[in-house]
């Protein structure tokens, strides 16, 4: 075995740059992803990068003689340098390939290519951590230390940088600090040729990254994305890149009125309007329309379903949840409410509205009554004590992943038995909710489940006979709305009164749409039958889509099928048939076989083939060991995750807080298990992985209750408990690696990085099993189940402990 060599501050600094650079990479795919493709495929960044690192770390397992201790350092600066210009390489192919967004093969081909063409960064980036962890191993508690310590700067990071930078000029930032890990490996090797090469590469990267931000306006954009959805990306007036969303607004000819619950006997504007285009993500699109303070102007928005409601609630005080382009506050103002308070989480749209194109828009924030905040709707709401005559949700699914990935936060928390229940707490006594949705007919089970939501809510606030609370609408099939209907459903704390289902009956038929569900008016059974007092349990269970009630704990509305339906061929037959987002679960299905494939070929296969040459006799504890912590871990990071970001409310705050808190506990984990020696390894590591389940074990008991206590305290205070619910038990989790490493120290040194490919390669199938395990037993279950793996974990390094007191192992 060679001799480890020295290491300086500057290969630390190396490791914590690289690290730096791939979590900002992996994050920023999401955002990419989410515009580029469909916000289902957007969490399949996190098993890109994972795949990606496990694979270079395989490649170092198998060729020991090119990737020697001598070697190392040089080679640690080329792959750094590797990874920087691949990272832009493999973007400017990603966004100039068009997706093809279908189950067929052109469209499981272009996610494999897409899969394959961006894993290849990560490869080099895993070639490179797996050279630093295991070629200098006596220095593995600080380098792995400054690992996650560069993985936590790099969450924090993004959230600043993605803003004033859009998402491509993004990835050109990425890739230059990649180059400075590059410059800091090259000056610890003390080779003047690499720190030339890795400085002109810094030097490149910065300079388009400054050309790119010069060139102002999006159509210039040199990186600008060319497909988008399947489709070739249209001239963009505007556009804004944040942590969470793409808003982008297009120019739009005089037209007719938008409005997707517009009725067949909408008047003739007269002039036509003039509308811009607004969307997020390429998709969820509104628009931003014309106003010159003339009421009358917008008399049309009183034949939109989606305004019902103010027809049977005058002088009202309004929350509306979304304000996008400001058509329901223009819905509000047509109808003389008292007050509008507008409700939008996205502060880039709120200046979009009021400020870039406030002449345009006629600065609504202005108005008499109007106040506008930016917040999450559901936050803003516990906190506040004020009650509202109508609050209004308009269509609210922006189809966008936030930088954690689409299964992680984008599910809408807005849609759960828990936030229902705080809106119907801050209605005024006579109040009323309304909420518009797709109404399909095949059957309409988005509004099945949604009823069913409202039932739940009802009857958790002590309403035994939900169906005289509640009042369903559609309009089907209108010529301003070719493809699906919209339904619109009324909600009140007190039962409707008989006035009030006369009146909506009446505007229905004056404005042909139709009364689907009222008290004493029933025209769908289902509806009917969920809205009974004895609604029995078997009902909701036995129907072939899942309209079961959503909660905290399994937020996913949009996703009506369950886990099992992945495997269905019928449902694979018919997925063009089936609502848009219930086919997330499908997509979860092609890339769980896609990963197995590439693992088998690329890690599986190799580590089989080595095995007729290296012997592998006492390896199984150490196997169950690193499986264990790397599928405890991004278990238990995403069931954290998902839970923490509907507590803090904001999707920044969320991604900002839990990333970068967990990774630097783990990092200071890691750093305290510096002067653990490998022959005194063995109770220290017994201890604490002891320590480890038992904290989070309690963790997982207090996180709900304490997330419930303080989910109307003030930001700073939501923070503060995030926080210190994620620093104790990760402090734990950071050790978990280094500890293995010391034990393998005391084996066969020269099969740590087959070791460190397992953890990764169990971290990419966590990284899709975590979902699937939320979406069909909830995020507790994902929680209990990295639990598990990590008492795995513990029963194999007791094994490992009892081997080195009953006989002992040398460094081999």
């Amino acid at each position: 075995m060679s001799t480890e060599a020295t290491i300086g501050k500057k290969m630390y600094g190396g490791v914590f740059f690289i690290m730096l650079s791939a979590l900002m990479l992996e994050i920023l795919l999401t955002r990419i992803f989410s515009v580029t493709m469909w916000y289902h495929f957007a969490f399949m960044a996190i098993s890109i990068a994972m795949f990606g690192m496990t694979v270079g770390a395989v490649a170092v397992y198998l060729l020991p003689k090119y990737f020697s201790a001598e070697r190392a350092k040089a080679q640690l600066a080329q792959y750094a340098m590797l990874f920087s210009l691949s990272s832009l390489l493999s973007f400017l192919v990603h966004i100039n390939v068009r997706f093809v967004p279908s189950i067929t093969m052109a469209g499981l081909a272009s996610v494999a290519l897409t899969f394959c063409v961006l894993a290849l960064p990560f490869l080099f980036c895993g070639i490179c951590v797996t050279i630093a962890l295991t070629r200098f191993p006596s220095r593995v508690s600080k380098l792995y230390a400054a690992d996650l310590a560069g993985a936590a700067v790099g969450s924090f990071l993004l959230s600043f940088i993605l803003g004033p930078l859009d998402g491509p000029t993004s990835v050109v930032f990425v890739a230059f600090t990649a180059g400075v890990g590059s410059l800091f490996f090259a000056m610890e090797a003390g080779e003047k040729k690499l720190q030339k090469q890795s400085l002109a590469v810094c030097l490149l990267l910065l300079s388009i990254a400054v050309m790119n931000i010069a060139i102002a306006g999006p159509e210039n954009n040199l990186l600008a994305i060319k497909w988008v959805k399947g489709v070739r990306e249209e001239k963009l007036a505007f556009e804004k890149w944040n942590s969470y969303a793409r808003v982008a607004i297009r120019q739009q000819p005089r037209s007719e009125p938008f409005g997707w619950g517009l009725s067949d006997r909408t008047p003739v504007t007269r002039p036509p309007l003039q509308q811009l285009y607004m969307d997020i993500d390429a998709t969820a699109g509104t628009v931003l329309t014309q106003f010159n303070g003339d009421l009358n102007s917008l008399e049309y928005l009183k034949y939109d379903i989606t305004n019902i409601a103010h027809f049977i609630r005058s002088q009202a005080d309004v929350l509306i949840i979304g304000t996008g382009g400001g058509r329901d506050i223009l819905s509000a103002l047509a109808f003389s409410q008292k007050t509008i308070t507008g409700v939008e989480i996205n502060n880039d749209i709120i200046n979009a509205v009021n400020r870039t194109f406030g002449d345009f828009t006629g600065h609504l924030d202005r108005w008499p009554g109007v106040r506008m905040v930016n917040d999450e709707a559901r936050s803003y709401l516990t906190r506040s004590r004020e009650r509202y005559d109508l609050i209004q949700l308009s269509l609210i699914d922006t189809w966008s992943a936030t930088a954690a990935g689409a299964f992680v936060l984008s599910e809408n928390a807005l849609y759960t038995v828990d936030a229902w229940k705080i809106f119907l707490d801050r209605l005024s006594d006579d109040g009323i909710m309304t909420i518009s949705r797709w109404f399909t007919l095949s059957p309409p089970a988005e509004m099945y489940r949604l009823t069913n939501l409202a039932v739940s809510a009802l009857r958790e606030r002590g309403v035994q006979n939900a169906g005289a609370h509640i009042i369903l609408v559609n309009n089907m099939l209108s010529k301003y709305n070719y493809s699906l209907g919209i339904g619109t459903l009324l909600v009140k704390r007190r039962p409707f009164t008989a006035g009030e289902v006369r009146t909506i009956t009446e505007i229905c038929r004056r404005l042909g749409f139709a009364v689907v569900l009222a008290p004493g008016i029933a025209a769908d059974p289902t509806f009917a039958s969920l809205t009974k007092p004895d609604q029995s349990a078997a009902f909701v269970s036995g129907f072939p889509l899942n309209i079961t009630p959503p909660t905290d704990d399994n937020p996913f509305f949009f996703n009506m099928l369950r886990l099992k339906d992945a495997f269905n061929v019928g449902l694979w037959l018919q997925s063009d048939k089936l609502p848009f987002n219930s086919r997330a679960v499908l997509v979860l299905g092609v890339l769980l076989v896609i990963i197995l494939i590439l693992m088998l070929l690329c890690i599986v296969v190799p580590l089989a083939v080595t095995s007729r040459r290296l012997s592998f006799r006492g390896t199984l504890p150490f196997f169950i060991f690193f499986s264990g912590i790397g599928l405890g871990f991004m278990m238990i990071e995403i069931a954290q995750m998902q839970r923490l970001c509907v507590f803090l409310g904001h999707p920044s705050f969320g991604l900002t807080v839990v990333l970068f808190s967990l990774l630097l506990a783990c990092s200071l984990g890691s750093f305290l298990t510096r002067k653990i020696k490998p022959e005194n390894v063995s109770l220290p590591a017994i201890l604490i992985l002891a320590a480890l389940l038992f904290v989070l074990l309690v963790f997982g008991k207090i996180t709900p209750p304490l997330m419930a206590l303080f989910r109307g305290a003030v930001t700073p205070v939501r923070i503060l408990v995030a926080v210190s619910l994620l620093f104790p038990p990760g402090i734990l989790m950071g050790t978990a690696f280094p500890l293995g490493m010391l034990f393998a120290r005391r084996h066969l040194v020269g099969m740590t990085p087959w070791y460190w490919g397992i953890n990764g390669a169990m971290s990419v199938f966590a990284s899709v099993l975590a979902v699937a395990i939320s979406l069909n037993w909830g995020i507790a279950g994902s929680f209990w189940t990295g639990l598990a793996c990590y008492a795995a974990a513990f029963m194999a390094a007791a094994v490992l402990a009892y081997q080195v007191r009953l006989k002992g192992y040398s460094s081999t």
